[in-house]
């Protein structure tokens, strides 16, 4: 058995409230961070297939492709800066450099690919110029006394940077090595970005005092103000065309605005909506001659410019970890993310399920035969959805859910944390208080099982109308935390907190193996084929395996699948298989079955 490497789903970027997020591009690719994982999205019309670097070891905070486009620079919370090959697989670290004593903000590379400037919040300095092939310093960058949020380094001879800080000044510095040259105090509040054309005539700057400023590329004199139809909100990103005679801009008042540069007048004004989720927060616009802005919520809104009522296309996708998957028809599939949101992927790319959300963490999901779903949250909340939108159908628990199972007759069993309540065309038909801790539940037809921390699976009979308790099966090592019956309901693997996996024969009420036991932390998921004769399994210690039914002793090994830990895995088709987790990013992975 073995397997290959198939697509990744990425997640989206992460955003914080009144912050500037920094978002960059290299040809058709936008260029983000989220959490530990650097993100290089496609942004064409098929559906959002990225790349994801994963060498940081602290949240990385911004990252920035060469304009060579061999290397990429990435920035963490701890003023490390990583140089990293773009091209292939390896991903090679070519350099790592301490840079500042504090959080990176943003980071700039020169015209030749050769030197790049970081800057944010240091304890000694607010930035760094440094060589890329030495980390040697280029010269200073001076002249803030509050944090920087941005820089800017013209990409033709003479060098020239600037920087944009909290102390509402822009420093303009001469190169190389960099400079101070002078302070403009044009703004009068927080700067947020400061963005150079790339034909390095002019470079433009944009704050929370809603101003926008165009200064000369050379001598960094002001040009002048866009006054005309600004913005109502802070701005907190700017870009340019790749012509060099537009600039696009992003504001918390939930607008991007295009900008023609000669005559300083808005050509089209995009609205996205009315609520915070909807302020956008940064921009890129990619050399393809896509704009790409940033909403709070994650998602990247891709626009063209001829086009002025809405977003040409939304990238959606996780922005939090997913912390349940579920298959759907035709190599769709569902997830359940830490900030309560179900999305459903297709080949068009991710969609938010329609209706009201989760408000808190969604805790599990589980479909029936015809395929209708069923998520619960943290929230207390069973929610049903019809298609890839909820139902008004809204049923309250009596405690915090800990897993969904649908059973015979579309009962939906909803594990709690001290009963299971059995619910049926959103109205509870019986509730089954419980002596133990249970932890895991799994249904097939007329049989639910549930896992405890006391290391048990019990076997329960469903009449239609109560539960009754039919068998024990021991064998787990720590608290059973993962369940899944085979499509027949002829297995039963069951998962612990050791990293163990039972295989039990579920008509017989007897194990079959105890040696699925390769997994050295807790086992999160299970998953089986259609066929019924392999499990994969998903754990916190970020492997993914798969195992024979025939030859217990075989396995696929997928180490890594997922940094940070797998919380779900499923089969898409019959060599297929899914994994996603801690990094809200989903993997696909080829599956090869040897007779």
């Amino acid at each position: 058995m073995s397997f290959t490497k198939g697509a990744l789903y990425p997640c989206n970027p992460a955003t914080t409230r009144g912050e500037s997020t920094k978002l960059s591009s290299s040809k058709d690719k936008v260029v983000y961070t989220n959490g530990r994982a650097v993100i290089a999205e496609r942004v064409a019309q098929d559906a959002a297939v990225g790349t994801a670097y994963l060498g940081h070891v602290q949240p990385a905070t911004v990252a920035r492709i060469a304009p060579s486009g061999y290397y990429c620079a990435s920035a963490d919370i701890t003023g490390t800066v990583r140089i990293w090959d773009t091209l292939g697989d390896e991903q090679t670290l070519k350099a790592e450099y301490k840079v500042i004593g504090g959080v990176v903000k943003d980071l700039a590379w020169d015209g030749e690919s050769k030197r790049i400037v970081a800057v944010g919040d240091g304890r000694d300095k607010f930035g760094h110029a440094f060589m890329v092939d030495t980390g040697s310093s280029t010269g200073e960058i001076i002249g803030h006394s509050k944090a920087i949020n941005a820089v800017s380094i013209r990409a033709q001879r003479p060098f020239r940077a600037a920087t944009a800080a909290d102390d509402g000044s822009i420093v303009f510095h001469q190169g190389v090595p960099f400079k101070y040259d002078k302070t403009i105090k044009t703004h009068t509040k927080f700067v947020q970005d400061v963005r150079f054309s790339p034909s390095g005539d002019h470079f433009a700057s944009v704050g929370s005092d809603f101003k926008i400023f165009v200064y000369d590329g050379k001598t960094g004199e002001t040009l002048g103000e866009f006054t005309e139809s600004p913005h109502t909100g802070s701005i907190m990103a700017c870009d340019w065309s790749p012509d060099s005679k537009s600039l696009v801009t992003s504001a918390a008042d939930r607008t991007v605005k295009l900008w023609d540069v000669e005559t300083k007048k808005a050509q089209v004004t995009w609205s996205l909506g009315s609520s915070v989720a909807h302020q956008q927060v940064g921009n890129t616009w990619t050399e393809e001659d896509s704009i790409v802005s940033l909403s709070m919520s994650g998602d990247l809104n891709v626009f063209d410019k001829r086009v002025g009522e809405k977003p040409a296309r939304i990238l959606q996708g996780p922005q939090k970890a997913v912390t349940a998957g579920l298959a759907g028809p035709s190599s769709t599939f569902f997830v359940g993310t830490a900030d309560g949101h179900v999305l459903h992927h297709s080949e068009e790319g991710y969609d938010h399920v329609g209706g009201e959300a989760h408000t808190t963490l969604v805790s599990g999901l589980s479909a029936t035969q015809d395929g209708k779903v069923y998520s619960v949250g943290l929230d207390d909340q069973l929610r049903e959805l019809e298609g890839t939108s909820y139902t008004a159908a809204r049923f309250s628990t009596a405690a915090q859910p800990k897993a969904v199972a649908v059973g015979a007759d579309e009962t939906v069993f909803v594990l709690e944390t001290t009963s299971v309540e059995a619910v049926r065309s959103n109205q509870k038909v019986f509730d089954l208080p419980l002596k133990y801790t249970p932890s895991a539940i799994a249904a097939a037809g007329s049989v639910v099982a549930i896992g405890g921390e006391d290391q048990k699976v019990r076997l329960y009979t469903w009449d239609g109308k109560a539960l009754a308790e039919s068998a024990t099966l021991d064998g787990n090592k720590g608290t059973v935390t993962a369940l899944a019956f085979s499509p027949d309901g002829s297995h039963l693997a069951s998962g612990d907190s050791t990293g163990k996996i039972v295989l039990y024969d579920a008509k017989e009420r007897k194990m079959i193996t105890s040696r699925w036991s390769f997994h050295n932390a807790r086992v999160n998921a299970l998953a089986w084929t259609a066929d019924g004769q392999h499990c994969a399994s998903g754990s916190l210690d970020t492997h993914v395996y798969v195992w024979s039914v025939q030859k217990p002793m075989k396995n696929i090994a997928i180490k890594n699948a997922n940094p940070g830990g797998v919380s779900t895995v499923f089969w898409l088709g019959e060599k297929e298989l899914a994994s996603a987790g801690a990094d809200g990013c989903v993997r696909r992975w080829g599956v090869t079955f040897h007779a």
